[in-house]
């Protein structure tokens, strides 16, 4: 199947890499580019040769979060609509947290609110040193609504209100520090650290390494439909305020927003 925001390719030995491929837009999340992931994740699901998932980006970022512009077309929305929307960006963040292959974040530059929903729905995430981080949301009259529930699970509740609410950048140590980051390396040794978290499960039956991941994410804190649907409501209810669309005009007309004059 042909992809228009993202790429999958697969070696000899079942490891594929999900590339996300919008890198003139930072790898900024949009409607399409959301299905697209969660169609792609259903395929690896059912293609029994594929081991291995390494999650990467192409170009200087990894993922600058949710696209604006998208945003913004919520704003003269229906609430029905707003809803729908906000499940597409929704289901496929769940679709990554429910991969049954082992999901390595590959990490070669920023990653930013939706971002950083991306990298903690990995099980492991290898970035490289001078990237920074931030759930940046709140700077334009945002939340991070729908990433919430996986980035408090990778964070836990105490570390992640640190950062969740401030819009504040991190640097790489930090994010470690936070349980975002698995590794920081130098840019030269990124590809050379990643192979280091393949390599194992590759000696690994994957029949057991899939059960032993599901059991994990069942003892773990809870991401079900009712949480997924109140974060689907309060995205659209954000969507719905004027400090969202006063922060996102703001942005795109280039001037401060009316909290900052």
């Amino acid at each position: 199947m042909t992809y228009q925001y993202i790429r999958l390719e697969t070696d000899d030995r079942g490891v594929a890499t999900l590339m996300l491929d919008r890198a003139d837009k930072h790898n900024a999340l949009n409607a399409e580019m959301c299905d697209e992931i969660s169609s792609v994740v259903s395929a690896i699901n059912m293609d029994k040769s594929i081991r291995v998932v390494v999650l990467a980006a192409s170009g200087k970022s990894f993922c600058a979060g949710g696209d604006l512009e998208w945003m913004r077309q919520q704003f003269n929305a229906t609430r029905q609509v707003r809803i729908a929307e906000a499940k597409r960006l929704a289901n496929m963040l769940f679709a990554l947290n429910t991969l049954e292959k082992p999901l390595i974040g590959k990490v070669q530059g920023n990653a930013f609110g939706g971002g950083v929903g991306m990298m903690s729905v990995c099980d492991v995430v290898v970035a490289v040193e001078g990237a920074k981080f931030g759930l940046t949301e709140t700077k334009l009259g945002l939340i991070p609504a729908t990433i919430s529930p996986y980035v408090l699970a990778r964070m836990g509740e105490d570390k992640a209100r640190r950062v969740f609410m401030s819009a504040r950048i991190f640097g790489g140590k930090e994010a470690v520090s936070f349980n975002l980051l698995s590794k920081l390396v130098a840019a030269d040794q990124l590809d050379d650290a990643v192979e280091q978290e393949v390599a194992p499960y590759l000696n690994a039956a994957p029949g057991a390494v899939a059960r032993a991941k599901m059991l994990a994410r069942a003892l773990g804190p809870k991401i079900d439909q009712s949480v997924i649907d109140f974060t689907v409501n309060q995205l659209a209810d954000c969507w719905e305020d004027p400090e969202a669309h006063e922060g996102i005009s703001a942005f795109f007309e280039k001037r401060k927003p009316n909290w900052l004059a």
